[in-house]
């Protein structure tokens, strides 16, 4: 078993930013990509984005002990790591960063412990969170609205990472990360 970073923040933090910079400066660390129940979304691929089950696959695979982890983080829609994806990555010698929901950050850093390093990217306020989840364009303002209320009570999970990083300043936050990743790396 290898090492693996973790990555949560409430939905518009910034977090995929963040993540998609570090794989580009660490080139050891290596994306897990998460099953999910839903559909794709725009140009999302299968296998790139993530691997998009049904939501009878989804379930056979809980039911196989396929998953890590898993979580219904929406009603009706699941995510999970699938224990395949673990290996394909540990067997290429590589790190694991995973960028997940929040309830499922903790739960992978309950279950790795001190071989996962949990990081919380915090957004500057709700306010902000809101406006960026409105300049996205993808969401109708009723979706806003439920990221925004997930996000508060998100917000309070915090504590239960290993480090917190307010995302307010973009170069400044990936500097943070970037560090705290070589630190635990090393």
């Amino acid at each position: 078993m290898g090492k693996l970073i973790i990555f949560s923040a409430p939905s518009g933090s910034g977090k995929t930013t963040i993540v998609r910079e570090l794989l580009r400066r660490i080139p050891q660390l290596e994306f897990s990509i998460s099953a999910t129940s839903r559909a794709p979304r725009g140009t999302e691929r299968d296998g790139v984005d993530y691997y998009f089950l049904s939501p009878d696959e989804f379930r056979r695979a809980v039911d196989e002990e396929r998953f890590v982890e898993w979580e219904e983080v929406y009603a009706g829609t699941c995510y999970g790591t699938l224990r395949s994806e673990l290996d394909r990555i540990w067997g290429k010698g590589h790190t694991i960063l995973f960028d997940v929901d929040v309830l499922g950050g903790i739960n992978l850093k309950r279950i790795f412990g001190a071989d996962a390093c949990s990081v919380f990217i915090m957004p500057p306020s709700i306010e902000e969170l809101e406006r960026r989840l409105e300049l996205r364009g993808t969401d109708a303002p009723e979706v806003i609205a439920k990221r925004v209320a997930k996000a508060e009570f998100e917000l309070t999970k915090a504590p239960e990472f290993d480090h917190v990083v307010v995302n307010d300043v973009l170069d400044t936050a990936v500097a943070e990360v970037e560090r705290i990743v070589r630190d635990f790396l090393s």
